[in-house]
């Protein structure tokens, strides 16, 4: 407590001044962690000074919020860039982040417990920097940063608020800024040092070395790329959810028809039904073959049911049996982008919508992937394919925006791979006649980009459809081949 209320008045956070007449003085609590190594062994205890923002009053003491998180898809190109060029990839961390944001409102705030200043004890606190808790916080910090970086010579990306990139003649280097956890790669080992020490020089933060723990994601470096792996997370929810010790199943979901919103009774504890199903969704982010099956379980969230909770409890299963399983980034070339779009038509029981799918792999990584229920009832299955292709179009668009962005663009068109003949045909035909002049305008976008020579939609086999994964329960070995192939490893040697 002591070190952290010292880094505070360090950084000149506050200054006492009398309690002002009618405003509106947030309180704040002492909160206490336990921060863990990528082992789960004990690093440090950590005390933090946090207000009760929720108490803020909006237009009196703050006005806009912003969370600067970056996107996963975003993380796996900039990962795979590095590994594909063995450049170093650092990871540091910024001490008390959000004390660095500079307020534009006035907030008061209570002195903190155990240090209120003996000469005054009656003043309130007038913040000069954020305080976590506070409701404009993660704004203020993310401009703060973002102001200080590109005056250094990075250009903030359009495609994600929280990359930024450097390039300086053959020079290159990314940062990726999520909270106060920021991922650093540049082309050379010098500018990467040089990169570091001009934010030690702005910002209080740790260099923590090669990137090995971020995020709750172990990461091991060999020759052949990067293995990203959430053992120590998955362990975790399985004893939060007293299922340490279950037996294990080989698929996350079975083939039978999916379920309905109304069968079977309602769940004892609909609560842990909930807390469990969000902290699959976290999993996903190194597990594509768990995102169909949690994408199932999160539909039923608002009234979960016991057919529901038994889903729940075989993804758990089927966790168990894959702990060691995780996300693999090779170093192969990185020069094409291929995607492969799936949908379940009307396989919902209570709507009838479908479930799109898509996978897009950056050379031979998998970078980006959906499983998502469409959110209109589609006439035809041909319709609801076509659908998938507009979806899985939209987000190669976006990744090659990104990559174009990272000075690393893509020459050659993105290959998109669906398994029905008649969505293929209506990406490349203009005609509009009876069976498609119902369909929304706006996914019609994907024959203009096949026009363009950007995007080219192929027919492929159901047996070498990797998207099926994302849509369906699928028999075990079909299901272990594709997963394999959407490099889902174990943890290597």
């Amino acid at each position: 407590m002591a070190k952290e209320y010292k880094a505070l008045m360090d950084n000149g956070t506050w200054r006492l001044v009398p309690r002002p007449p009618r405003a509106n003085v947030i309180t704040g609590k002492w909160v206490f962690k336990h921060k863990y190594h990528a082992d789960g062994s004990l690093a440090r205890h950590k005390a933090r000074w946090v207000v009760r923002g929720f108490s803020q009053r909006y237009g009196i003491d703050y006005d806009e919020t912003f969370s600067p998180v970056v996107k996963p898809a975003t993380i796996r190109v900039v990962l795979s860039i590095a590994a594909s060029r063995s450049w170093p990839i650092h990871q540091l961390d910024v001490k008390n982040a959000f004390l660095h944001g500079h307020l534009n409102e006035t907030v008061y705030c209570q002195q903190p417990p155990g240090f209120v200043d003996p000469a005054a004890p009656d003043h309130v606190c007038l913040l000069q920097k954020s305080l976590y808790g506070l409701k404009q916080a993660p704004r203020a910090w993310h401009q703060r940063f973002s102001g200080f970086v590109q005056r250094s010579g990075f250009t903030a990306s359009t495609s994600d608020t929280s990359l930024f990139v450097y390039k300086a003649g053959a020079d290159i280097a990314y940062l990726l800024l999520y909270v106060d956890d920021i991922i650093l790669t540049a082309s050379s080992t010098p500018l990467l040092r040089r990169i570091t020490e001009l934010l030690h020089s702005e910002f209080a933060m740790t260099d923590l070395g090669d990137l090995h723990h971020f995020l709750g994601i172990s990461v091991t470096r060999s020759a052949d790329g990067l293995f990203l792996s959430q053992r120590q997370y998955a362990v975790d929810l399985l004893q939060r959810a007293g299922m340490a010790e279950c037996h294990s199943t080989a698929t996350p979901v079975d083939t039978h028809a999916k379920l309905s919103a109304t069968d079977g009774a309602p769940v004892a504890d609909a609560t842990q039904y909930r807390s469990l199903a969000g902290a699959l969704q976290y999993l996903t982010l190194t597990r594509p073959d768990l995102a169909y099956a949690v994408q199932q379980v999160c539909l039923f969230m608002h009234d979960p049911r016991a057919p529901h909770l038994a889903m729940l409890k075989r993804v758990l299963r089927y966790v168990k049996g894959t702990l060691s399983t995780g996300l693999h980034i090779g170093t192969g070339s990185i020069t094409s982008l291929t995607a492969y779009s799936d949908a379940d038509w009307a396989g919902c029981p209570d709507s009838r919508r479908s479930t799109s799918g898509y996978c897009i792999f950056l050379g031979d990584n998998l970078v980006s992937w959906s499983s998502k229920r469409q959110t209109t009832v589609s006439r035809s299955s041909a319709e609801a394919e076509y659908r998938a292709v507009a979806h899985a179009v939209a987000e190669t668009c976006w990744l090659r925006q990104l990559l174009q962005e990272l000075h690393a663009p893509i020459s050659s068109a993105t290959i998109v791979y669906c398994d029905n003949v008649s969505a293929v045909y209506m990406t490349a035909n203009p005609v509009h006649h009876r069976r498609t002049k119902h369909i929304e305008i706006d996914i019609h976008f994907v024959r203009e980009k096949v026009a363009l020579g950007q995007v080219r939609v192929l027919h492929v086999p159901s047996s070498h459809q990797f998207a099926d994964i994302m849509t369906k329960g699928l028999p075990v070995q079909l299901f272990t081949d594709f997963r394999s192939s959407l490099c889902v490893r174990d943890t290597p040697a």
